[in-house]
């Protein structure tokens, strides 16, 4: 992988690491089978004692929630981060988001990588990083993050969950430089509106990590790993609010502050745009990816179904026989009890 560490760049590297002891399923399985581990040899690690690796790719810095989602993956006991890449444009300001909150929540063995895009355009949380230094970062910064991934993933002992939460340009790159990767990995993400749209409306919709850039979410619907989403469906109606809200606001952890500072933030970027956005002081945006960091550890409070979905080039994940199998997490259980449960990870001491 290639990195650099406070204010040294390393170059790339340009061997890959050995392979994981995870043992391949048979290369002759139909194009449409699952070739690598699946949600049940994830969740077996956590009856055996053990932590589920996670890599987290994300578009942070763009809508909060990939904020809210990031703070839930760090004080989740379930998981062990093992490396967060900015995806899709603005690499490196994404990176600087990743890195302070990390450094914030005193988070700094967790590397970090940039993604295909190495942009440094600031956008709605450009202010919470105005001032800071990558290069400064204590821990790793990995200047190619596709090569993170791959590596991550095959110098893993157990099946590493990939959760994505934005626009996924850098997963086509890292299946066509690695495609074994598939068949270490699963694929969990905040993606697509299969039977309901923005807000629970009856009317799909283009969903925006989909539509950003629908050829990238097609490349990963295609290979053979197992893939998991949270489609507006279930993510789209997630808010806080009341007593709930009114923890996080006031609570002190490092995290949580940093959170409402980024919160405040990017609702001030908003609104000089002329949106009507949500008083930080009473209540969440829509936390659309907090859904996806919860897959990554738990299902139990969803109802999951596999549902064949082809990916169009207007940005619609559409059922289709001719389609990939996805899970899709497609009603809630209990909506509330993962409201509370979602509350308890925020102001959790990671």
């Amino acid at each position: 992988m290639s990195s650099f560490t406070r204010r040294t760049f390393l170059s790339a590297s340009a061997g890959g690491l050995a392979a994981s002891a995870l043992a391949m399923r048979s290369v002759h399985a139909a194009p449409s089978a699952v070739a690598g581990p699946t949600v049940e040899d994830a969740f077996a690690l956590r009856k055996a004692g053990k932590k589920i690796p996670v890599v987290f790719d994300t578009d942070i810095g763009g809508d909060i929630d990939d904020t809210w989602a990031l703070l839930m993956l760090l004080n989740s006991p379930e998981l062990d981060v093992k490396l967060v890449v900015s995806d899709y444009k603005n690499g490196t300001y994404r990176a600087k988001v990743l890195a302070k909150m990390l450094e914030v929540c005193g988070r700094t063995d967790i590397p970090v990588g940039i993604g295909l895009d190495k942009g440094d355009r600031g956008e709605d949380q450009a202010d919470w990083v105005a001032d800071y230094d990558l290069g400064k970062y204590p821990g790793r910064v990995y200047e190619d993050g596709a090569d993170a991934i791959i590596q991550t993933i095959r110098q893993s002992k157990d099946p590493v969950t990939l959760i994505a939460v934005g626009p996924v340009p850098n997963l086509p790159e890292v299946l066509r430089r690695a495609p074994d990767v598939a068949e270490k990995a699963r694929f969990v993400g905040m993606h697509g509106s299969v039977r309901k749209g923005y807000g629970g409306s009856e009317e799909i919709s283009a969903e925006w990590n989909v539509r950003a850039d629908p050829a990238a979410l097609r490349a990963v619907f295609k290979a053979r790993w197992e893939k998991t989403v949270t489609p507006l469906d279930t993510c789209g109606i997630v808010h806080l609010a009341g007593p709930r809200y009114a923890r996080i606001h006031g609570c002190q952890t490092p995290g949580a502050k940093a959170l409402m500072e980024n919160y405040r933030v990017w609702t001030e970027a908003q609104e000089k745009r002329g949106n009507k956005m949500p008083d930080p002081a009473q209540r969440s945006s829509t936390l659309f990816d907090t859904v996806a960091a919860y897959l990554g550890y738990s299902e139990d409070l969803l109802e999951m179904e596999t549902i064949k979905l082809v990916v169009t080039d207007n940005g619609f994940t559409r059922i289709d026989d001719g389609g990939s199998p996805v899970r899709c997490a497609m009603a809630w259980k209990d909506l509330d009890a993962f409201e509370e449960h979602l509350t308890e990870r925020i102001v959790r001491s990671g």
